[in-house]
């Protein structure tokens, strides 16, 4: 079963706030930009890590310097996994935050 277009923006709404929380929460010079349902985080080396919503596919992709991911949300699990690696949200924004920002988040409940 497919989410509804609603459920499919609280969820991507809900991944957004946390994300943004953990990084409020952490000691990393980021800048969060949330607009038009779009999440940029830039780092203080200019990179910059990227969610933003995919509606048609019901999907939340994610863009890194290491590339761009696309993530499908699992009711069952209750969470967004990778379409391509099975990586949960969680993992990759916690390496990516590492290789990009050089330091370890943690993002559990993603």
């Amino acid at each position: 079963m497919s989410l509804s277009e609603a459920r499919y923006h609280d969820l991507v709404d809900a991944a957004q706030e946390e994300v943004e929380d953990v990084f409020d929460d952490s000691a990393l010079d980021v800048d969060l930009e949330n607009s038009g349902g779009v999440l940029t985080v830039r780092f203080a080396n200019g990179s910059q890590l990227i969610l933003s919503r995919q509606p048609a596919l019901r999907q939340l992709w994610v863009a890194a310097r290491s590339g761009g991911f696309h993530f499908d949300y699992d009711e069952d699990a209750e969470l967004w996994i990778c379409d391509n690696s099975e990586e949960r949200l969680g993992e990759l924004l916690a390496r990516v935050t590492q290789e990009q920002g050089g330091e370890a988040l943690a993002f559990e409940d993603l």
